[in-house]
Order: C-alpha cells, then structure tokens, then sequence
C-alpha cells in the first residue's frame, strides 16, 4: 500500500489567519522585491505562471522562484529588456503545535494542551488558475521568459502551467 506524502502546509485548510495585530511573533517575509528589470517601460509581450490547483504557497518557495526566474532573465536578456513581477503576497499566518519526539518525550511534551501553536511563517492562499509571477517583455526574449517561469515552477509545490496573456501573435 502506497503511502500519501506529507503536505504540511500546502493545502487550504480552515479559516485564513491574517491579523497580525493580534498574534506576536510572525516571522519577517523572506520576499525582498516584488518588482524587477526595468519597471518604467511598457513591453508588447506578458506571460504569466499560473497555479493548477487550490494551493497555500510558503513565502520561502515564493521567494526561491523569484530569484531563479530573474537570475535567468538578468543573465540572458538584460537587465533593462524585461520586467518580472510577483502577484501574490504571503498574508497567510502559518502555526504549529511542535512535539517532542524520542526518549523522555512524554515527560516534556504537553500534548494537545494549549494547541494553538507558535507562528512559524507565512503563506499566499492561491485559487485555481491564479497568476504567480509575470514576466513583460520584447519578442526576443519570448522564450527566455517561458523558461524563466518554467524554472521558477520547479521551486512551488503544486503543478503550474505559462500562459501568453498579451502579445500572442508577436511571437508566432
């Protein structure tokens, strides 16, 4: 019999738990820009990742595509040829209730006593279909930014797809 894998956070469960106002200690959100390249010019060409699935993303998995998706476009188009940005932003409080495990555990650990669990990060809640990043660009670099996104789905826990939202028929 197959075991189902674990999927700790990337399932959307419950109510969302966004008010910071009321909770101590939320963890700092690893995304340090949401807007890269060259942000003032208008370019004729967007692709979009998009999500298959209801999905929470974490902000470090957001946070490692974007990077991959802009080193490789910084790389091979240029810095001034492309504007990639982030769509979603992590509002989503994550909690767990940590357990001790190993010898002496059932001495240490409360169990279900006071369950509510300590902040350990954030999340973007995501509907079916709804975009990641975008990347804009000129018709030379059409296939560069398909291949930043297809790199930058390799670091979210759900299946995406690209999608030619503007422009489609530059490039064929």
């Amino acid at each position: 019999m197959a075991r189902k894998p674990a999927v700790m956070y990337r399932q959307v469960k419950g109510m969302a738990f966004t008010r910071r106002k009321y909770m101590g200690g939320v963890p700092n959100n690893r995304i340090t820009q949401y807007d890269m390249g060259n942000v003032r010019e208008e370019f004729p060409i967007v692709v979009s990742l998009k999500v298959k699935n209801r999905v929470q993303v974490r902000h470090t998995a957001l946070e490692a595509g974007r990077i991959a998706a802009n080193r490789f476009m910084n790389k091979y188009v240029g810095i001034a040829n492309y504007h990639l940005k982030v769509r979603v932003y992590p509002h989503n409080v994550l909690r767990e209730n940590k357990l001790a495990t190993g010898a002496g555990a059932d001495r240490v650990s409360s169990g279900m006593r006071a369950a509510f669990g300590k902040n350990v990060g954030t999340a973007a809640r995501m509907e079916r279909d709804q975009a990641i990043m975008t990347i804009r660009c000129n018709p030379s670099g059409f296939n560069r930014a398909k291949k930043a996104l297809w790199k930058a789905a390799m670091k979210y826990p759900t299946p995406c797809y690209i999608e030619v939202e503007q422009g489609q028929e530059l490039v064929k």
